[in-house]
């Protein structure tokens, strides 16, 4: 970036209640610092602030905030309805550089705003305004759901082995939902202070919390596929990627799929490239990454278990790299790797249409 000392560079740290923004000039000198309620009042304060440090000739550059899908969301939002470049920026590492610097808020802020200077690609943000968003927020309510009734089972069944012998012996041998059915049909009989009485209340609690979140379930299943289908067929529609593993890839790319550059960068994002491990004499080796999106990761790895075992291309392609010495798991690896080149080439177009600047900014007095 050619750069001049009236520019400005606005680094953000960001928290629930508060945020922390720090101002640099062009050549990297350290202008201000600021402190902003988290609301759309102390946003237009900092807007405002920065402003009134702009030199005559000088732009507000861009902004790197800390948190852009958390505490920075509505910060991030505000910046580009106003035509502002934002950068997400990743928080400085808990070793070496926090031991020389320390830590504290305007630090940060102020290492968020370096981390734009120095001109290294930094990742854009998601928009977070469209359908993929609203898939987000209905797949968190389902994913929840879904852990809390196998957790109601979990009990239920730890619960049932503590039970007198009678009871266990006539629970213990049914299948889940017959299990559930009768269970939540049970009666105390008595008093809560007698043992008995009290297991076959808590057993009927268990079994109609999972009954009612096995219909929470259900609803929000019912809206995950229409809303899927409506914004990805062609995803829904590839062999082993069914509605949660596309509504997944959706949410990993976000509203604004564009802000992935290619293929190899939407498979980094998955956790599903290989990492460059040679040195010296070792050239050509490659490690696993571990990095990433991991639920995006898992839900590639239920999809290549699934064309391994229906999909003849894939099956003709274990058989043929088992025969060149490959184990399963540097298979799958591989495997990993080519559906997310599949994948990237099915997301749909940018949901959400950025909004253009108004004009250009106003300059300081």
């Amino acid at each position: 970036m050619k750069l001049r000392r009236d520019d400005v560079i606005v680094g953000v740290d960001t928290h629930k209640d508060e945020h922390v923004a720090v101002l640099l000039d062009g050549l990297g000198g350290r202008l201000a610092e600021l402190f902003i309620p988290a609301t759309i009042a102390g946003f237009d304060t900092l807007l405002s602030f920065c402003r009134e440090h702009v030199g005559a000739e000088g732009t507000i550059v861009a902004f790197g905030v800390e948190g852009t899908g958390s505490y920075g969301i509505g910060l991030a939002r505000f910046l580009r309805r106003h035509g502002l470049t934002v950068h997400e920026v990743h928080r400085p590492p808990r070793k070496g550089e926090r031991r020389m610097s320390g830590k504290s808020d305007t630090i940060d802020a102020e290492h968020a705003a370096r981390q734009v200077l120095s001109g290294r690609r930094h990742p854009v943000p998601k928009a977070a305004a469209g359908a993929v968003e609203a898939l987000r927020l209905i797949k968190v309510a389902r994913d929840t759901a879904v852990k809390a009734r196998t957790s109601a089972m979990i009990t239920l069944k730890a619960t049932l082995v503590t039970a007198v012998d009678e009871l266990r012996a006539e629970l213990e041998p049914l299948s889940d939902h017959k299990l559930i059915t009768v269970c939540a049909a049970l009666e105390p009989g008595g008093e809560l202070d007698d043992p008995e009485a009290a297991m076959r209340h808590v057993l009927r609690s268990l079994a109609r919390r999972w009954l009612e979140l096995h219909e929470e379930i259900k609803t929000h299943s019912r809206h995950l596929k229409v809303q899927t289908k409506a914004a990805a067929p062609r995803l829904v529609d590839a062999v082993g990627v069914g509605l949660d593993i596309a509504a997944e890839m959706l949410v990993t790319a976000g509203d604004n799929s564009d802000r992935v550059r290619s293929e190899s960068a939407f498979a980094k994002l998955c956790g599903a490239s290989p990492i460059p491990a040679g040195s010296g004499k070792t050239n050509g080796r490659h490690r696993l990454n571990r990095g990433g999106n991991r639920q995006a990761n898992a839900a590639l790895y239920r999809a290549v278990i699934v064309r391994m075992r229906w999909h003849q291309p894939t099956i003709d392609y274990v058989a043929r790299r088992t025969a060149e010495g490959l184990s399963k798991r540097e298979i799958i690896r591989c495997l990993k790797r080519y559906l997310a080149r599949e994948i990237y080439r099915l997301l749909p177009p940018p949901s959400v249409t950025r909004e253009a600047s108004a004009g250009p900014l106003p300059r300081a007095a």
